[in-house]
Parts: C-alpha cells; sequence; structure tokens
C-alpha cells in the first residue's frame, strides 16, 4: 500500500513521464522548470489533505478517483464531487488560511502537489502558465456550477441519468472507454453528491437497466443506449 509520500521531486527530478501529461491543461513540465512539484502516491482510504488544514498547495490528479466532501452544519458528511485524471484538487480553498474540505482516495491513486504561492510567482514569470491555470479553475467552477444546477432542477432518474453521462464524458475526455467503466465510488456516496436516499440510486439503476439503456453488474456500468440516457437526463419532471 502507498504512504502518501514523494516518490519524485522537481525540477531536477527525471522520472518517467506519466501518460496524463499528454492530456495536462496546466503545464506540468513548464512549471517544473521554476517550482519544486512533488509527485505523491496516495492509497485508497488516505486523506490528500483534510478541512482545517494549512492551505499550502493545489494538487492535479495524476490517475486515479477521488472524493471531496464537507462537513454539514448538522456533522453530517456532504460529498462535493468526485475527482479523476486532470482535475484539480483544492481550488475552493484558494484566498483562505486552510482547506475547506476534505479529499480522500477512493483507490490507489496519483497527485502532483503544486505549491500555492510559488505557483503563483511562476505564472508572473511565464503568462501562458498564468492562462493555462486560469483557464483550468475556471473549468472546475464552471464544472461545478452546471452541478448545482443539475441538483436543483432536475428528478432522481435524471440526476442519475446526468451522473452517468457525466462519467461517460470525462472517462472519454481522458482517453479511457466512455461506455464501460466502474463506478469507484459506493452508492452511499453517489446517493449522497446526487442529493437522493441510497434506496433511490439503487431503484433508477436497476430501472435503467431494465429498460436496457445500461447493464449494471456490482459497480461495473455499461451504457447501451446514450441517447436514451441523455433525454432522461434533461427531463426535469423525471422522478421515479
Amino acid at each position: 500500500m502507498y504512504a502518501n509520500e514523494p516518490i519524485s521531486v522537481g525540477p531536477a527530478a527525471k522520472a518517467p513521464r506519466p501518460v496524463f501529461e499528454a492530456r495536462d491543461d496546466i503545464g506540468i513540465e513548464t512549471l517544473r522548470e521554476h517550482v519544486q512539484v512533488v509527485r505523491r502516491k496516495v492509497a485508497a482510504g488516505q486523506h490528500v489533505f483534510r478541512a482545517g488544514q494549512p492551505f499550502h498547495a493545489l494538487f492535479l490528479v495524476g490517475f486515479g478517483c477521488l472524493k471531496t466532501s464537507e462537513l454539514a452544519d448538522d456533522g453530517r458528511e456532504q460529498v462535493t464531487g468526485f475527482r479523476m485524471r486532470g482535475d484539480l484538487l483544492g481550488v475552493e480553498s484558494i484566498g483562505l488560511a486552510r482547506y475547506a474540505c476534505d479529499v480522500v482516495a477512493l483507490e490507489d491513486s496519483e497527485v502532483w502537489e503544486l505549491p500555492y504561492p510559488p505557483m503563483l510567482t511562476a505564472c508572473l514569470r511565464v503568462p501562458a502558465l498564468q492562462a493555462r491555470l486560469t483557464e483550468s479553475l475556471a473549468a472546475e467552477i464552471r464544472r461545478d456550477r452546471q452541478w448545482m444546477l443539475t441538483l436543483g432542477t432536475l428528478g432522481a432518474e435524471s440526476r442519475v441519468a446526468a451522473f452517468l453521462l457525466d462519467l461517460a464524458d470525462r472517462h472519454e475526455r481522458i482517453g479511457l472507454d466512455p461506455r464501460r467503466f466502474v463506478l469507484r465510488m459506493c452508492r452511499i456516496d453517489m446517493a449522497n453528491y446526487l442529493a437522493l436516499k441510497h434506496e433511490t440510486v439503487s431503484r433508477v439503476l436497476s430501472h435503467l437497466a431494465e429498460g436496457g439503456l445500461i447493464d449494471v453488474r456490482r459497480r461495473d456500468v455499461t451504457i447501451r443506449d446514450a441517447a436514451a440516457l441523455a433525454r432522461i437526463a434533461s427531463d426535469s419532471a423525471a422522478v421515479h
């Protein structure tokens, strides 16, 4: 198991170039010329950081799947997202003294630690790097805003359909099969994120499978009819 410890350090590091850098929107290689960037392996169940810890860096997901969550006012966990290769972690904490959420690995994963103040200095030296970072931050904000709209306007079946299509799209963007993938999160976390009951998520998945739109075998999902899923995802009245 991983020990959440650094395994290589830039800019002097000579570690093999990871696959995800071919799809890196931030410019890790350029950044490593100016900043000490640390690549970390994180075992399933381990935290990258916890809410309340001093904010010192952003993290770029190299591979794996991680969950972000916050504590609600009543002390319950609120899942706020699932991050995959190429996603930035810690964006919501920019401007704060401490991290605003927890990030835990749902499977063995890898992240790049990007020290924040030095990274800003590097961006001043390399305007193109500043532009790429800004675009990445904006993309994260747009995605989160879209999901807020989804949760606020769609019924249960539409939320689940939209969630599956979003996962398919994200898998495709990082070069994986968009029609066959594994749900790295448990049903409880999925339900929490979609603001639904656990039983409702299971019932909707079974309903979609019975209709021939998907196949579900535990956490393995195969999308059979993406067009039909898209129709359900856009139907604000689809509540089952």
